[in-house]
């Protein structure tokens, strides 16, 4: 550009001259009295000079501009392309077992043995410890003699009341003895049955409270059974998300202390929200095979709030914001030569640092990915 300022230079200090020169030469021609054709012909002259030295002028202003550098800005471009895109938030849960009881016996009494181990996996029924019951076996072997005798009794009135032998009221006070000591037999196997503590369905003793020797009474627990095979994930939810997920909605569950992620669906939406926090509860239920996952274990769920279909999505560090709203350089061809264009955008939801571009930005286009933060509006750049 030095150059071609130096040429104009010299281009109007010799124009000057040659002004100079020709009112000189009309004033000699005047103070001669030269003739009107020899003052026609220098003028022809002047003027064919003047334009040879344009000609030339132009001539190096274009060898200049044709050897002149050009600063180009060393970008990586990326060609746009529509995909789904989501949006997802997480919620802090807690496990619970499908079953969880703390056993207690139906009757108060002594603990004579604990037939099981902390740990230890049971069926239903399966009995876990037995208590004194020796009051009540004495009663029942009392029950017993006199219910044989009662019996006896009753078959012989029978016998005889068949034969049209003997009274009714005979026959009635056996049938009504033997009953009633049955009731009474009945009564007190199940007290006895009372002072045997059994397991009240499958699973696993975690904890036993007591020990043999102590008196076991409905109101003290014996012991924790638990079962694991499956678990339930309680979180909470703020109530601004109430009408954005539904049951059947599949969700992801991390587990960060045992670094286990499970994939599941969302088993039950909470009808209340709670009015000191404004979240509602949802469950989701879970197979716990081999038996990590335990009770009150930390969860993270992560739920999806937002889907798009056939979505523009960009990285969000490349959205930048002037006075007049959000932006992003793209790649345009002017002349063969390739250029930063400014495109200002209408950007949308962002997740995991990418966001949606709802308006500015087509699929087929070049967006400048790296290299961005270099270049301004028609910034010659060079991709790599």
């Amino acid at each position: 550009m030095n150059k071609t300022f130096t040429n104009r230079k010299i281009f109007n200090q010799f124009m000057a001259i040659v002004l100079i020169v020709v009112l000189a030469s009309c004033s000699a021609g005047n103070a001669e009295n030269d003739s009107e054709k020899s003052k026609q012909a220098q003028l022809a002259e002047y003027k064919q000079q003047v334009h040879d030295l344009e000609l030339k002028i132009s001539q190096l202003e274009k060898e200049l501009k044709s050897t002149a550098t050009v600063d180009y800005v060393d970008v990586v471009l990326n060609e746009i392309t529509s995909q789904t895109f989501e949006h997802f938030f997480e919620v802090t849960g807690s496990v619970e077992a499908d079953q969880e009881v703390n056993v207690s016996p139906e009757g108060s009494g002594q603990i004579l043995a604990i037939k099981v181990k902390e740990g230890q996996r049971v069926t239903k029924g399966t009995v876990l410890a037995t208590l004194n019951s020796e009051p009540i076996d004495r009663t029942i072997d009392e029950i017993k003699i006199n219910l044989e005798l009662a019996k006896t009794t009753f078959e012989r009135q029978k016998n005889l009341w068949d034969q049209n032998i003997g009274s009714e009221l005979q026959f009635l006070q056996a049938k009504s003895t033997k009953e009633s000591l049955e009731k009474q037999m009945e009564s007190l196997m199940a007290q006895k049955d009372m002072s045997i503590i059994k397991a009240p369905l499958d699973g696993i003793i975690d904890v036993i409270y007591q020990k043999e020797g102590q008196i076991a009474s409905p109101q003290m627990p014996f012991a924790k059974l638990v079962n694991i095979d499956k678990i339930k994930v309680y979180a909470d939810v703020a109530e601004s998300y109430l009408t954005k997920i539904h049951e059947g909605d599949e969700v992801l569950i991390s587990f960060p202390a045992i670094d286990k992620n499970v994939s599941t669906k969302i088993q039950l939406i909470g009808n209340y929200i709670d009015p000191n926090n404004r979240t509602f509860r949802i469950r989701l239920d879970l197979q716990n095979k081999d038996k990590l996952i335990k009770p009150n274990l930390e969860a993270v769920v992560k739920i999806r709030d937002y889907v798009a279909e056939n979505a523009i999505v960009i990285p969000s560090l490349l959205i930048k914001e002037d006075f007049k709203g959000k932006y992003t350089f793209i790649a345009e061809k002017k002349s063969n030569l390739l250029t930063a264009k400014k495109i200002y955008i209408n950007p949308g939801v962002s997740n995991n640092n990418m966001t949606e571009v709802k308006d500015g930005l087509a699929t087929g286009v070049q967006i400048i990915s790296e290299g961005f933060s270099q270049v301004v509006d028609s910034s010659p750049i060079k991709a790599n």
